[in-house]
């Protein structure tokens, strides 16, 4: 594997800015400091530059096995590379679901055939696999998936006894979608009632709506607390959830995490008038006041994680009637750019950015030598140039589904060089695909 030398880069790690030159040799980083002079390096000049720890997705879709119609591991990787994202966690509703350990296995089998960026599993709960889920492998496997409310996939899981189960046994972190199956049913038929089948796209976040979100993470975090379950919830999309959560506790020490993702960031209901199902997610986006309070929790850590929830979909699904067409959109591209766009508008700081994508995803899920810039660590970096604007359109968009929430939208930011596990995977729109990710392993 080749040594690179990158010079003269703005550091953005650890709450602070520095600058400085980074070595990386046999995948880590050898060395950091002001002037490193080395022979037969390859050098990436980061003058004006921002090199931040690679983006750690903890939740993605990439819809292989089985749904490669939409997305597989293969573009999709690639996609988040160019996205400044070095390592995904995937998701278990995939076809088959991946409720046994050999279908985890076989998951690890594609992604270290075809993954450019470094990799884990989730494995998935059912309401009938808890032998199976007792099975996994805390060192090697990022944790197991509980869908607490149905979603794409069929995974929901709803007897109260096989909750328990999940939550007093399982041997490592266990993360919940969280919505209320019953009060979304209760209020689907009330709207099935008033508008026959002629319901709408606005009418997404009454149907799945505050109170389905809060009964429903309110109830996980009293049955975390019942048992000392290690809980992380996903995707927030409500205001009124983010008071579940502490943050005064050191994040090292909390047994219940949250995590926010980018469209509940940066969308709103007032959206849904031009994007239509294309921000059709579950949970739903919500008011401008939700958006307004996640961002608020996260930036004052109720809330300790940004992800994407990468969820795609065909064009074709995409365009049918709100009742036909899936929940879920395309993300990990324009992730990084969207949170740089906020960092110009003034609502974070880039010192924030790092910390939610990539510092706190290492504590939380105690992901072993990444998610910092530091001498010894795997060499996941994202440079950036915070002063190169571009327009996403369907030319420049990777995602195998070929079309994006964020069409249209210009970002003042580039993410132009990506390295994973110390290779030099993507540099200004070009790929170097000769040496593929890492299946991350956890200090358990």
């Amino acid at each position: 594997m080749n040594s690179y030398l990158i010079k003269n880069a703005t550091i953005v790690n650890e709450g602070k800015q520095t600058q400085a030159d980074v070595y990386i040799k046999n995948q880590r980083i050898e060395k950091i400091a002001p002037q490193i002079n080395i022979t037969g390096a390859i050098e990436v000049d980061a003058t004006g530059k921002y090199l931040f720890p690679g983006f750690i997705d903890d939740q993605v879709h990439f819809r292989e096995p089985g749904l490669t119609h939409k997305a597989e591991i293969y573009t999709e990787a690639k996609a988040a590379v160019a996205g400044g994202i070095t390592t995904f966690m995937e998701m278990p509703n995939t076809v088959p679901n991946t409720l046994t350990q050999e279908l985890l296995s076989d998951k690890y089998v594609i992604g270290a055939k075809k993954s450019l960026a470094n990799y884990s599993f989730f494995m998935g709960a059912s309401n009938n696999n808890l032998d199976e889920v007792l099975k996994t492998d805390i060192k090697n496997v990022c944790g197991i998936k509980v869908f607490m409310g149905s979603s794409t996939g069929n995974m929901l899981v709803d007897n109260p006894k096989t909750l328990e189960g999940i939550f007093a046994n399982a041997p490592t972190l266990v993360a919940t979608h969280c919505e209320d199956e019953a009060t979304i049913q209760q209020t689907l038929a009330a709207f099935k009632l008033e508008h026959g089948e002629n319901l709408t796209i606005d009418m997404h976040p009454q149907i799945r709506n505050e109170e389905a979100c809060f009964l429903s993470s309110s109830f996980a975090v009293d049955l975390a607390k019942k048992h000392g379950t290690r809980l992380h919830i996903l995707h927030i999309s409500t205001g009124k959830e983010t008071f579940l959560f502490d943050n005064v506790t050191p994040l090292k020490d909390k047994k219940i995490t949250a995590e926010a993702c980018i469209h509940h960031l940066w969308f709103s209901n007032k959206d849904y008038a031009t994007k239509g199902n294309f921000i059709k997610w579950n949970p739903a986006v919500k008011t401008p006041a939700d958006r307004d309070q996640i961002l608020k929790a996260v930036l004052d850590n109720h809330i300790d994680v940004i992800a994407t929830d990468h969820a795609p979909h065909t064009l074709a699904e995409k365009q049918q009637t709100y009742s036909k067409a899936p929940a879920g959109g395309p993300l990990v591209q324009h992730a990084f750019n969207a949170l740089f766009q906020m960092y110009h508008l003034g609502k974070i700081t880039l010192e924030q950015i790092a910390e939610k994508t990539s510092h706190s995803l290492a504590i939380c899920f105690q992901i072993k030598d990444r998610g910092y810039i530091r001498e010894g660590y795997y060499a996941d970096l994202t440079l950036v140039d915070l002063n190169a604007s571009y327009t996403v359109n369907k030319d420049n968009i990777l995602y195998k589904c070929g079309w994006s929430p964020f069409e249209g939208q210009t970002f003042n930011s580039q993410i132009t060089h990506t390295f994973v596990s110390g290779h030099l995977a993507y540099e200004n729109g070009v790929f170097n695909e000769n040496t593929l990710g890492q299946r991350i392993s956890f200090d358990r």
